[in-house]
Protein backbone atom coordinates (compact mmCIF):
# COMPACT_ATOMS: atom_id res chain seq x y z
CA UNK A 1 0.00 0.00 0.00
CA UNK A 2 1.29 3.26 -1.23
CA UNK A 3 1.61 5.63 1.59
CA UNK A 4 -0.49 8.31 -0.75
CA UNK A 5 -3.12 5.83 -0.07
CA UNK A 6 -3.45 4.97 3.20
CA UNK A 7 -3.02 8.85 4.16
CA UNK A 8 -5.90 9.14 1.87
CA UNK A 9 -7.94 6.87 3.46
CA UNK A 10 -6.80 8.07 6.86
CA UNK A 11 -8.25 11.67 5.64
CA UNK A 12 -11.79 10.22 5.05
CA UNK A 13 -12.27 8.73 8.01
CA UNK A 14 -11.12 11.60 9.60
CA UNK A 15 -13.75 13.67 8.06
CA UNK A 16 -16.23 10.73 8.67
CA UNK A 17 -15.44 10.02 12.18
CA UNK A 18 -17.30 13.47 13.49
CA UNK A 19 -20.42 13.01 11.12
CA UNK A 20 -20.75 9.59 12.79
CA UNK A 21 -20.18 10.37 16.01
CA UNK A 22 -23.11 13.35 15.92
CA UNK A 23 -25.50 11.05 14.28
CA UNK A 24 -24.92 8.60 17.00
CA UNK A 25 -25.88 11.78 19.54
CA UNK A 26 -28.57 12.03 17.82
CA UNK A 27 -30.06 9.15 17.71
CA UNK A 28 -29.46 8.24 21.95
CA UNK A 29 -31.02 12.15 22.14
CA UNK A 30 -33.91 10.67 20.01
CA UNK A 31 -34.19 7.49 21.83
CA UNK A 32 -33.98 8.40 25.25
CA UNK A 33 -34.31 11.76 26.04
CA UNK A 34 -36.65 13.66 23.55
CA UNK A 35 -38.40 12.59 20.68
CA UNK A 36 -41.19 14.02 17.73
CA UNK A 37 -44.68 12.59 18.03
CA UNK A 38 -48.02 14.18 16.08
CA UNK A 39 -51.30 14.23 16.93
CA UNK A 40 -53.51 11.32 14.93
CA UNK A 41 -56.95 12.24 16.78
CA UNK A 42 -59.13 14.94 18.23
CA UNK A 43 -58.90 13.54 22.05
CA UNK A 44 -56.96 15.92 23.59
CA UNK A 45 -59.25 19.27 21.46
CA UNK A 46 -58.86 21.87 22.71
CA UNK A 47 -55.08 21.83 24.20
CA UNK A 48 -53.85 19.95 21.31
CA UNK A 49 -55.37 19.90 17.71
CA UNK A 50 -55.15 17.34 15.03
CA UNK A 51 -52.11 17.24 12.94
CA UNK A 52 -49.95 19.06 16.05
CA UNK A 53 -46.29 18.37 16.10
CA UNK A 54 -45.03 17.90 19.62
CA UNK A 55 -41.96 16.76 21.72
CA UNK A 56 -42.24 14.39 24.11
CA UNK A 57 -39.38 14.57 27.00
CA UNK A 58 -38.48 10.89 28.17
CA UNK A 59 -36.37 11.08 31.01
CA UNK A 60 -38.94 12.75 33.55
CA UNK A 61 -40.81 9.21 33.56
CA UNK A 62 -37.70 7.68 34.56
CA UNK A 63 -36.95 9.63 37.35
CA UNK A 64 -40.15 10.52 39.21
CA UNK A 65 -41.91 8.35 41.32
CA UNK A 66 -45.55 9.67 39.92
CA UNK A 67 -46.74 12.16 37.05
CA UNK A 68 -48.36 14.69 38.68
CA UNK A 69 -51.36 15.60 38.03
CA UNK A 70 -52.06 17.54 34.97
CA UNK A 71 -49.23 16.36 32.99
CA UNK A 72 -50.01 15.23 29.54
CA UNK A 73 -48.46 11.66 28.82
CA UNK A 74 -47.48 10.17 25.93
CA UNK A 75 -48.02 5.95 26.27
CA UNK A 76 -47.81 2.51 24.76
CA UNK A 77 -51.80 0.94 24.76
CA UNK A 78 -52.74 -0.72 27.76
CA UNK A 79 -53.18 -4.53 27.57
CA UNK A 80 -57.34 -4.37 27.01
CA UNK A 81 -56.38 -2.17 23.89
CA UNK A 82 -53.77 -4.70 22.75
CA UNK A 83 -56.43 -7.46 23.22
CA UNK A 84 -58.52 -5.54 21.22
CA UNK A 85 -55.95 -5.57 18.21
CA UNK A 86 -54.69 -2.43 18.55
CA UNK A 87 -51.02 -2.04 17.43
CA UNK A 88 -48.04 -2.63 20.17
CA UNK A 89 -46.18 -0.13 18.32
CA UNK A 90 -48.97 2.96 18.83
CA UNK A 91 -48.66 5.62 21.19
CA UNK A 92 -51.71 7.35 22.85
CA UNK A 93 -51.67 10.93 24.26
CA UNK A 94 -53.73 11.26 27.53
CA UNK A 95 -53.74 14.06 30.61
CA UNK A 96 -53.17 12.79 33.79
CA UNK A 97 -55.85 12.99 36.01
CA UNK A 98 -55.02 10.89 38.79
CA UNK A 99 -52.49 9.26 40.65
CA UNK A 100 -51.71 6.30 43.04
CA UNK A 101 -54.24 6.40 45.86
CA UNK A 102 -56.62 9.18 44.38
CA UNK A 103 -60.39 8.57 43.92
CA UNK A 104 -61.78 9.34 41.06
CA UNK A 105 -65.26 9.55 39.71
CA UNK A 106 -67.35 10.89 37.05
CA UNK A 107 -70.65 11.39 38.20
CA UNK A 108 -73.46 14.37 37.18
CA UNK A 109 -71.07 15.06 34.07
CA UNK A 110 -68.44 16.27 36.10
CA UNK A 111 -64.86 14.77 37.15
CA UNK A 112 -64.21 14.40 40.61
CA UNK A 113 -61.32 13.85 42.68
CA UNK A 114 -61.11 12.52 46.33
CA UNK A 115 -64.53 14.13 46.53
CA UNK A 116 -63.59 17.17 45.22
CA UNK A 117 -65.16 18.61 41.38
CA UNK A 118 -61.86 19.16 39.33
CA UNK A 119 -62.21 22.24 37.12
CA UNK A 120 -62.07 21.79 33.31
CA UNK A 121 -62.87 25.69 31.62
CA UNK A 122 -61.87 24.02 28.30
CA UNK A 123 -64.79 21.70 28.64
CA UNK A 124 -67.46 23.13 26.58
CA UNK A 125 -70.18 20.32 27.66
CA UNK A 126 -70.40 18.31 30.73
CA UNK A 127 -69.18 14.93 30.65
CA UNK A 128 -71.86 12.54 28.86
CA UNK A 129 -70.56 9.31 30.64
CA UNK A 130 -70.22 7.89 34.35
CA UNK A 131 -67.38 6.13 35.57
CA UNK A 132 -68.35 4.76 39.35
CA UNK A 133 -65.42 5.92 42.00
CA UNK A 134 -62.34 3.82 41.81
CA UNK A 135 -59.27 4.38 43.80
CA UNK A 136 -55.57 4.62 41.46
CA UNK A 137 -53.76 1.78 42.48
CA UNK A 138 -49.88 1.90 43.03
CA UNK A 139 -47.39 1.71 40.26
CA UNK A 140 -50.71 3.24 38.34
CA UNK A 141 -52.48 6.10 36.46
CA UNK A 142 -55.91 7.27 35.78
CA UNK A 143 -55.57 9.10 32.26
CA UNK A 144 -58.29 11.04 30.54
CA UNK A 145 -58.49 13.11 26.97
CA UNK A 146 -59.11 16.77 27.45
CA UNK A 147 -61.98 16.24 25.07
CA UNK A 148 -63.62 14.09 27.55
CA UNK A 149 -66.87 12.91 25.57
CA UNK A 150 -65.07 11.61 22.28
CA UNK A 151 -61.77 10.02 23.86
CA UNK A 152 -60.68 6.35 24.22
CA UNK A 153 -59.05 6.45 27.55
CA UNK A 154 -59.36 5.13 31.17
CA UNK A 155 -62.62 5.22 31.70
CA UNK A 156 -62.96 2.71 29.08
CA UNK A 157 -60.01 0.75 29.92
CA UNK A 158 -58.72 1.33 33.23
CA UNK A 159 -55.69 2.64 34.96
CA UNK A 160 -52.94 2.96 33.01
CA UNK A 161 -49.88 0.79 34.38
CA UNK A 162 -46.97 3.40 34.68
CA UNK A 163 -44.06 1.73 33.06
CA UNK A 164 -46.48 2.02 29.75
CA UNK A 165 -45.54 6.02 29.90
CA UNK A 166 -43.06 6.82 26.94
CA UNK A 167 -42.58 10.32 28.23
CA UNK A 168 -44.41 13.85 28.52
CA UNK A 169 -45.14 16.20 25.65
CA UNK A 170 -43.33 19.34 26.74
CA UNK A 171 -43.61 21.56 23.74
CA UNK A 172 -45.44 22.19 20.51
CA UNK A 173 -43.39 22.72 17.00
CA UNK A 174 -45.75 22.67 14.45
CA UNK A 175 -48.00 24.58 13.70
CA UNK A 176 -45.86 27.92 13.77
CA UNK A 177 -48.60 29.74 15.22
CA UNK A 178 -48.98 27.50 18.44
CA UNK A 179 -45.25 27.19 18.94
CA UNK A 180 -44.00 27.00 22.41
CA UNK A 181 -44.27 24.98 25.52
CA UNK A 182 -47.81 22.79 25.47
CA UNK A 183 -49.07 24.96 28.53
CA UNK A 184 -51.13 22.76 31.22
CA UNK A 185 -54.17 23.58 32.60
CA UNK A 186 -54.39 25.07 35.86
CA UNK A 187 -57.18 23.12 37.07
CA UNK A 188 -54.56 20.28 38.08
CA UNK A 189 -54.48 20.99 42.01
CA UNK A 190 -54.35 18.48 44.35
CA UNK A 191 -58.51 18.33 45.24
Amino acid sequence: MSPSGASRRWGVARQLIPLLLWVGVALLLRWQVMEPRWIPSGSMLPTLQLEDRILVEKLRPRLVATLPRGSIVVFHPPDPLLAAGYDPRAALIKRVVGVPGDRIEVADGELRRNGVVVSEPWRAEPIDYELPPLTVPAGHLLVMGDNRNASLDSHLWGPLPSDHVIGTAVFRYWPLRHLGPIRFSPTTGTG
